[in-house]
Order: C-alpha cells, then sequence, then structure tokens
C-alpha cells in the first residue's frame, strides 16, 4: 500500500522548517528493498522530473497490485538547496550556510558498526546481513543531528540504510547519461547500465568525499576488512549514481523515458511484477573512474569545444581552445585543451566562460591515468 510521509528539517531560522516528502509503496519490511532519490544536488533537475513520472509509474503498478518489494521514493532530496536561488541565479550544489557539497561527507558507519558487532555474526551470510542493517538502524536513530543540513543526511540515510538498491538521481552540467558504480557491483550492476543508456559506466572502490551512493556501496567491504573475514558479508547493496544528462535536459519526454527505464530494472530485480522485455543491447561497458581525463583549462577565457560530445577522441586530440580576446599577440589567442586519454568525450561546461584549473569536460578511457590519483569527483 503507498503511503506519504512528511519529515521535517531542524530548523535553520527561527520561523522557517523545511521537509522532504517520502513516498513508499508496497509492504514496509517486505524484500528487496529499493530506495531511490533525486536532485541531492537541487539545481539537477533531470532526476527530479523522473522521480515525477516513475511516482505515476509506481501509482499505477500499487493499484494494480505489482509491487513486490518494498519501493522509497524521495522526489525531492534537498529542500535546502532548491531554495537556495541568489540574484536569480540557482546554487544547488553547495550548501550556503556550511559551505559543504551536498554530496559528500556522509558519515562512514563502518567504524562504530564493527565495534558492535564484533562477535555478533555467524556462519549464515543473509542472516549476518540483517544483523548488520538492524544495527546500523540502531546506530543512525542515536544520532541527534543538530543543524539543518545534518538532519537532512540523517533522514536521507535512515531511509537508505537497509536497502538493497539505493539510486542517487543527479545529472552532469552538459553531458551523455552516465553512470557510477563501486567496483564491486560489476559487472552485477550491468543491467542498470543497460536499462538506463549509459554510455559511460564509471567504476570504482572509493571515488572520494564520501558521497551519498558509496555510504551504502563501501560499507559491506569496509566491515569485511574491520572485522577479518571471521564471518560471510556479502555486498548487500548495489548502490550507483545516475547522471541523467545535463542541466537543461528537463522535459516530460526525457523523464519518462528515463522513469521508464527505472521501472524496468525494478522489474528485472524482482520489486514490481511484469515483463521488462529483453535487456537492451549495452552502450558500453564498465571503465575505470581513474580512466576518465578531466579536463581542465590551462588559462582563463571563453572555451570553444573542437568535438562534440559522444565523439570517440585519441590522446593528444584537441578536444577544446581556450581564447582570450585581449590577448597581446595573435598566436597567444587561442590555448588548446587536449585529451590525454583514448576514450569517449561525453561531458562539458555549459557555461562558456572558464577561469585557470576549471573542469570543463571528461573522456571517458578503459586504462587508469597516472594523473588521476586521490579523490576522482570534482569538488
Amino acid at each position: 500500500m503507498k503511503s506519504v510521509e512528511i519529515k521535517r528539517l531542524k530548523s535553520n531560522s527561527p520561523g522557517t522548517h523545511r521537509h522532504v516528502k517520502i513516498l513508499r509503496y508496497g509492504d514496509p519490511g517486505a524484500t528487496p528493498k529499493a530506495y531511490l532519490q533525486a536532485s541531492l544536488h537541487a539545481d539537477e533537475l533531470p532526476g527530479m522530473i523522473a522521480a515525477v513520472h516513475l511516482a505515476e509509474l509506481l501509482d499505477a503498478a500499487e493499484a494494480a497490485g505489482r509491487i513486490r518489494g518494498e519501493i522509497v521514493l524521495v522526489p525531492v532530496a534537498n529542500p535546502i538547496g532548491l531554495a537556495q536561488v541568489i540574484d536569480g541565479t540557482h546554487l544547488g550544489r553547495y550548501d550556503l550556510t556550511s559551505g559543504e557539497n551536498f554530496n559528500r561527507s556522509f558519515p562512514d558507519l563502518a567504524a562504530i558498526a564493527a565495534d558492535r558487532l564484533a562477535g555478533k555474526l555467524g556462519p549464515d551470510a543473509d542472516r549476518n546481513v540483517r544483523t548488520i542493517r538492524a544495527a546500523l538502524v540502531a546506530l543512525l536513530d542515536e544520532r541527534q543531528p543538530v543543524t539543518e543540513l545534518a538532519s537532512l543526511r540523517q533522514i536521507l540515510m535512515r531511509e537508505a540504510i537497509d536497502a538493497d538498491y539505493v539510486l542517487d538521481l543527479h545529472c552532469d552540467n552538459d553531458a551523455l547519461l552516465h553512470l557510477y558504480l563501486g567496483e564491486a557491483r560489476w559487472p552485477d550492476g550491468a543491467d542498470l547500465s543497460a536499462d538506463l543508456g549509459s554510455v559511460a559506466t564509471l567504476l570504482a572502490a572509493e571515488s572520494g568525499g564520501t558521497p551519498f551512493d558509496e555510504t551504502f556501496s563501501n560499507l559491506w567491504a569496509e566491515l569485511r576488512r574491520r572485522l577479518g573475514g571471521s564471518a560471510p558479508i556479502p555486498d548487500a547493496c548495489l548502490a550507483g549514481t545516475v547522471e541523467f544528462r545535463g542541466q537543461g535536459d528537463v522535459s516530460d519526454e526525457l523523464g519518462a523515458q528515463d522513469a521508464a527505464a527505472l521501472l524496468r530494472f525494478l522489474q528485472r530485480r524482482g520489486l514490481v511484477a511484469g515483463d521488462p522485455g529483453p535487456l537492451p543491447t549495452p552502450l558500453c561497458d564498465g571503465t575505470p573512474l581513474s580512466g576518465v581525463d578531466a579536463l581542465r583549462a590551462p588559462v582563463g577565457g571563453m572555451v570553444v569545444y573542437k568535438v562534440a560530445l559522444g565523439e570517440r577522441v585519441t590522446a593528444g586530440q584537441i578536444v577544446a581552445q581556450i581564447i582570450d580576446p585581449l590577448a597581446e599577440d595573435a598566436a597567444s589567442v587561442r590555448t588548446p585543451v587536449r585529451t590525454i586519454a583514448d576514450g569517449l568525450f561525453f561531458a562539458r561546461k555549459i557555461e562558456r566562460l572558464v577561469r585557470p584549473g576549471q573542469a570543463i569536460g571528461k573522456v571517458a578511457g578503459s586504462t587508469p591515468l597516472p594523473t588521476r590519483t586521490g579523490a576522482l569527483l570534482d569538488p
């Protein structure tokens, strides 16, 4: 049965309150469980419109008795960022109060959970998963967030912590549809990649900065490491970040298309009854996130791109040029930006005025790059 719950955030200022709306489908506690949230970066709206269309599909499935597991959908995951408009410009990536990226710095529960779980796990992997999830729920319920942002993170994590599938719906600045997954869940997540039509599925054990999806995908491996392999602990959560193209790709047509793809995935994984049809031909294989060449502007100026999104490029090829209209001589008007990877040009900046060092594009290659160490995601 569908239910709707409103959870209020901590007040950031006297006289103000924001809330998160949570849609629940199926019987609470039923398995498998999927958790989906949209627009944690609140200025990334394609995930939000996909969630609107997905809710319509799930309403119909619920009415027809086709929900088999539990599905939790949060169509607006960040009411704080949704309200951050300054002089007509929406700034939804960073919290203006703290300066924090909304999709970073989620707490790592593995260390605390490992202490509590020591000696409590046995030879039954499924029972261990249930024991671990109960401990994680208890840990989150004990936390007392003080700030509005901390309370938002608490609510979102609490809803997702016991899910078998966690999908965080985002978009890039100007891009083709792509996907981030933990490398331990490949090729298990290949059906998700194919259903969505991902052109670049990027894999990492840890991308840096503790984004939302890795809170759940990395947890199980970290518990195995901390508990020393004394009991079987499977990778019990398939979590990923879906990048629904670029910020301007907001339409009912694309939203309906993306929602249909998400529903097919839920059908394949046993959460919704019905025939999803044959799995689409994959558009890509999984490739390392460390193989993505994150192109940066060497100087400031106007960026012009010399290849289109979706083109394959080779190492050394000029992907863009930075134009300085005030250059003192003709030779320095244009500064080339070359890729060091062989791969697919899949993302770029929609803004054309760039600063030195600013990220301006991404090329997905199949080979890790020596320059890609440490934090692999943009700030």
